[in-house]
């Protein structure tokens, strides 16, 4: 580090390249500020700062009563957007194949939509539409959170309705799905998001916002939130002769 830098990123550097190259394996722990003070000859102000953006990198965690431990690289699980896209839940579809029992919670009404779902579904605002809000778990322990917006007309989910294959419940209603459109980007989680989905200090998620169309008509539109530290997109294209 050049001499004009923070006296803390020196601690930040060394640790973090040890984690790297696992001279501090997964689960080692970290020395303490008091430690780090007298290995590195800093302050207790810029070894705690250290310690700070080492578990934001998500690089360590903190245990209540006994210090930090190197954070253990999570073995990311493939969800596969369309491999089942036919079945009434294709995420716990998904999890299902890899051993692990889902359930959802869910609950909707009728909102005006915002100017951005308005944007998004082609409507006047404040159009009605039917907000649902979905939070899937795996073995108990959420996993993704989903909402989705509708044009009020499709009418509001029953309360003990299963949440049916959207293509299927939409092409019901006349309208045929001709296409579904998804765009991921990565994000700082909200602190409700973090707190739900019980994100380490530093764990950004996958957002994905995707949109059914019937022609030249989007007929919903979702927010869908996975963690990414637990999950890996998969997107299989099949080639036709």
């Amino acid at each position: 580090m050049a001499s004009s830098d923070p006296v803390y990123l020196r601690v930040v550097a060394d640790i973090r390249r040890q984690i790297l190259d696992g001279s501090l394996p997964p689960d080692a722990p970290i020395p303490s500020r008091a430690q780090l003070t007298r290995r590195y000859g800093v302050g207790e102000t810029a070894a705690r700062h250290a310690l700070r953006v080492l578990a934001a990198e998500g690089l360590i965690v903190a245990r209540v009563g006994s210090g930090h431990y190197v954070r253990a690289k999570p073995v990311l699980l493939p969800l596969h957007r369309w491999r089942f896209h036919d079945h009434h839940v294709p995420f716990g579809a998904d999890l299902h194949a890899q051993g692990i029992r889902t359930t959802w919670d869910r609950r909707s009404e009728v909102v005006g939509a915002t100017p951005d779902i308005a944007q998004r579904l082609r409507l006047e605002e404040p159009a009605p539409v039917t907000l649902t809000r979905y939070v899937f778990r795996g073995d108990g322990k959420p996993v993704q959170l989903t909402t989705s917006y509708e044009p009020a007309g499709f009418g509001e989910p029953a309360p003990d309705e299963a949440p049916r294959a959207l293509i299927g419940r939409m092409s019901a209603h006349g309208a045929k799905i001709t296409e579904v459109v998804e765009e991921v980007h990565t994000r700082i989680p909200e602190p409700a998001e973090s707190d739900l989905l019980a994100l380490p200090a530093g764990t950004h998620v996958l957002h994905v916002e995707r949109t059914h169309w019937a022609g030249d008509r989007p007929v919903e539109t979702s927010d869908i939130v996975i963690p990414g530290d637990r999950f890996r997109l998969v997107y299989a294209h099949p080639l036709h002769p």
